[in-house]
C-alpha cells in the first residue's frame, strides 16, 4: 500500500509543479491576488506532498510540520545575500527553490499551502484511498 500511496503523491506533486509553473508564466491573466500568493502557496503544497513521496506512512501532522520548517528556512536563507549563493538564485532553477528575497507574505503563503494541502491529504487521498 507505500508503493499506491508514493505513486499518489506523485501524481498530486507534478500536478502542484504544473499549476506553480503556469501561475508565473501566466499571471497577467490570473487576479491580481491569485497571481501575487498561488505560486508560493502552491510552492509549499509541492513541498509537503514532496515529503509525503519520501515518507508515506509517517503521519501526516510529522510530515506537516517539516513542510513547514523547510519552507520557513528557505524564507530565512533569503536574508542572506552572500554573492555566491545570490549566483545560485539568478539561474531558473534556483530562483525556483531558493525564491530572492525574504517576504512576511511568503511565510503566510506557505502556512496556507501547507494546511491546505493536509486538508486534501487528510479527507480525500488518505482516507479516500483503501488502506
Amino acid at each position: 500500500m507505500k508503493y499506491k500511496r508514493r505513486g499518489i503523491y506523485l501524481v498530486v506533486t507534478l500536478i502542484i509543479v504544473l499549476l506553480g509553473l503556469a501561475s508565473r508564466k501566466y499571471g497577467n491573466v490570473l487576479p491580481g491576488f491569485v497571481a501575487v500568493y498561488s505560486g508560493d502557496t502552491l510552492w509549499a503544497a509541492m513541498v509537503y506532498f514532496g515529503l509525503r513521496i519520501l515518507f508515506p506512512t509517517t503521519s501526516i501532522l510529522k510530515v506537516a510540520i517539516g513542510a513547514l520548517l523547510f519552507s520557513y528556512c528557505i524564507e530565512i536563507s533569503q536574508l542572506y545575500q552572500a554573492d555566491w549563493i545570490n549566483a545560485i538564485r539568478n539561474t531558473t532553477l534556483g530562483a525556483l527553490i531558493l525564491g530572492h528575497g525574504f517576504l512576511w507574505t511568503d511565510m503566510l503563503c506557505y502556512t496556507a499551502g501547507i494546511l491546505l494541502s493536509v486538508i486534501v491529504d487528510h479527507y480525500v487521498l488518505y482516507h479516500g484511498s483503501s488502506q
